[in-house]
């Protein structure tokens, strides 16, 4: 005796051709239910003013001059390493290694620095530093894209691992470049003559590093939407199988473009040692290699929606640690915040692509 298949009450259905403003509405929804959601775990924890709290958050990122210009650099660096990682997401090329071909970048920038910092002048090692750090980080990432190509190994976990080794070898270098002795840490480097150091433009520090960003937003725009490598990374994404049968050379695409993807993860390199840090640890990368997998996601490969993607998260981590210093909070307090506020972000691009539809029964 067969049993009856009962059918679920509700169902998930994919939305066609769902209206922009549509979508936008869904968007700041969901920022509103966020912010009351926030507010309410702020009065049961703490007993304070949510109010007071998120103006505290805003002050944290654009409260004086100073923080704003600190925000923009943590963006631009963020947005950097989101367009490296972008071309190989568009593939459908998982490259989870974007923290270590930064550093690899770092690494090459911080050994011009120091191999070169007096023997040549600083324009001159600023190319120099350029040229190595771009080097580093192609190399970086193309040894895991020989292999997916070739033998189709798990990139995933090829460029993780490719982190780890890149973070231990910084690691190594810091004690054999420590300043001072035995301190297992490299100092400033040629801070008495800044030589290799980014010049100050219209007396602001990380003016550089912005426009060297912007940039590059621009290109890779017009490189993903206008150029014939861009229509090849999409094809491949799409379908290597039809790529191969429209006669496209799916291994030197795979290649090519994490060697894009290196390269811009180097130039991040560079404006961290360069432009920001001038020094070098294991934690020069600071976690946006994976960061900015959400960023690159989160605005469905589109490097101009990138820029608001990659602000909205640096505010909620600079506001999330005024918050803390402010309020002598617990940090997790504000990392709990920020982390409601982006489940709620991702969570909505649910509702946009699908939505819940009551199941008709038949007869």
């Amino acid at each position: 005796m067969s049993k009856k298949l009962r059918e679920p009450l509700f169902h998930i259905a994919k939305r066609t051709g769902i209206p922009a403003w549509k979508a936008w509405l869904i968007r700041g929804a969901t920022i509103v239910a966020a912010l009351v959601v926030c507010a309410l775990f702020v009065v049961m924890v703490t007993d304070l003013n949510p109010l007071e709290v998120y103006k505290a958050m805003f002050s944290g990122a654009f409260g004086t001059t100073r923080k704003i210009w600190g925000t923009a650099q943590n963006t631009a660096l963020l947005l950097c390493i989101s367009l490296a990682v972008t071309p190989a997401f568009k593939m459908r090329f998982w490259n989870i290694g974007a923290e270590g071909q930064v550093i690899a970048g770092c690494i090459a920038t911080t050994a011009c620095m120091i191999l070169f910092g007096n023997k040549v002048p600083s324009a001159l090692l600023i190319l120099i530093m350029a040229v190595a750090s771009v080097a580093a980080g192609v190399i970086w990432a193309i040894i895991p894209a020989i292999f997916k190509a070739t033998w189709n190994t798990n990139e995933t976990l090829f460029t993780l691992m490719m982190n780890y080794i890149a973070i231990q070898f910084a690691s190594f270098l810091c004690t054999v470049w420590e300043n001072p002795a035995g301190s297992a840490h490299i100092g400033v480097i040629n801070s008495a003559t800044k030589n290799g150091w980014f010049p100050d433009l219209f007396g602001q520090k990380y003016l550089v590093n912005i426009l060297i960003v912007a940039v590059l937003t621009i290109a890779m725009y017009v490189y993903l939407k206008y150029s014939k490598h861009g229509y090849e990374i999409a094809v491949v994404g799409e379908s290597q199988n039809t790529a191969r049968y429209v006669g496209m050379n799916v291994k030197k695409i795979i290649i090519r473009t994490m060697a894009l993807s290196g390269a811009i993860c180097g130039v991040a390199g560079l404006i961290i040692v360069g432009g920001t840090d001038h020094t070098l640890s294991p934690e020069s990368a600071r976690g946006h290699g994976f960061t900015a997998i959400m960023v690159s996601w989160l605005a469905k490969f589109n490097p101009i929606m990138m820029i608001v993607t990659s602000l909205l998260i640096i505010f909620l981590q600079r506001g999330a640690s005024q918050i803390a210093q402010q309020f002598r909070l617990n940090e997790a307090i504000a990392d709990i915040l920020t982390g409601i506020i982006l489940f709620f972000i991702i969570g909505c691009e649910f509702f946009i692509h699908y939505e819940i539809k009551r199941t008709h029964k038949e007869g």
